[in-house]
């Protein structure tokens, strides 16, 4: 059975990889499931290249790292779960997608810096995301490596922040997001569940996840998601709102993120613990249509 090459996913990042040969037979194979698993742990971002472009395919590699996880918002669309059990569908219709203004131009599909399920105490690990329909322009796929972010923090911010946690909750709205906002920004058309998920977010306690964490390996992450965060712990105060939102900018100014421009026959895994994401917008035209699996 042929083996997998795996290759780094940039020459000038010293995170992430990119994998050829990935198959549906070959992923049965134990040694490559642990190759793979390795390699996830160590670069923190895959990109699975020359892959079968199926949903099969897309099970079979989300299979690779564990059982999947549903996600914990009903108002998320679902694939058939008899045939694509754990699949939420991404997807932006012209007619009815989110649309925002970012600096003078409207968008759609437009997503700032998070970390999936930060309103939700119990995080996925990772996520594995293909693109079926793919934008003609924008709609790239941004990424931001935690501890590379930690370690080209401000000192005197990231002592600050070290032993601080951060408060979350589910809504989506942006005319609700307090850090992390472009500065020339204005929310057009909301999300057609918005009332559900607002609904859901008044009966849900707040999330709380540590601002930084240590890796078995030894490594420090900063891991705070300005969107849906909503003030410092023990500080929801005036002076814990000031620190949050320059913890927020330093995050803009410090990231060096990889941005991935889609093709059919890609997939992608990310270590949600990690890694930061983003999406750039697209044309309010355009239709964008991205399964996803989450994995524990």
């Amino acid at each position: 059975m042929a083996g997998i090459d795996v290759r780094p996913l940039s020459d000038d990042l010293p995170w992430g990889a990119r994998i050829y040969g990935a198959t549906r037979e070959n992923l049965t194979d134990e040694a490559v499931r642990a190759q793979i698993n390795a390699v996830f742990e160590d670069r923190g971002l895959i990109v699975f290249e020359e892959v079968e472009a199926s949903g099969h395919m897309h099970l079979a590699l989300s299979d690779v790292f564990g059982p999947l996880k549903d996600h914990p918002v009903a108002a998320v669309p679902r694939a058939d779960q008899d045939t694509m059990p754990g699949v939420i569908e991404l997807l932006n219709e012209p007619s009815s997608g989110v649309i925002v203004e970012v600096d003078g131009v409207e968008q759609a599909a437009w997503l700032p810096w998070h970390f999936d399920h930060c309103y939700n105490n119990e995080l996925n690990r990772a996520g594995v995301l293909r693109a079926v329909e793919i934008a003609p322009k924008g709609g790239r796929t941004g990424f931001a490596d935690g501890i590379q972010i930690y370690n080209d923090f401000s000192p005197e911010l990231r002592e600050r922040i070290e032993a601080l946690s951060i408060l979350y909750t589910v809504n989506t709205c942006y005319d609700a997001m307090r850090f992390g906002r472009p500065k020339r920004f204005r929310n057009i058309r909301k999300y057609p569940t918005l009332d559900e998920i607002i609904a859901l977010s008044k009966t849900l306690p707040r999330a709380i996840h540590p601002a930084v964490w240590t890796r078995r390996t030894g490594e420090k992450v900063l891991h705070v998601s300005p969107w849906m965060s909503v003030g410092i712990e023990g500080h929801e105060d005036a002076e814990g709102d000031a620190l949050l939102t320059a913890v927020c900018e330093e995050i803009e100014a410090k990231a060096k993120p990889y941005h991935h421009a889609w093709k059919p026959d890609q997939m992608l895994i990310w270590d949600n613990w990690r890694v930061l994401h983003s999406v750039t917008g697209i044309e309010p035209t355009a239709r964008r249509f991205d399964p996803r699996t989450q994995a524990p």
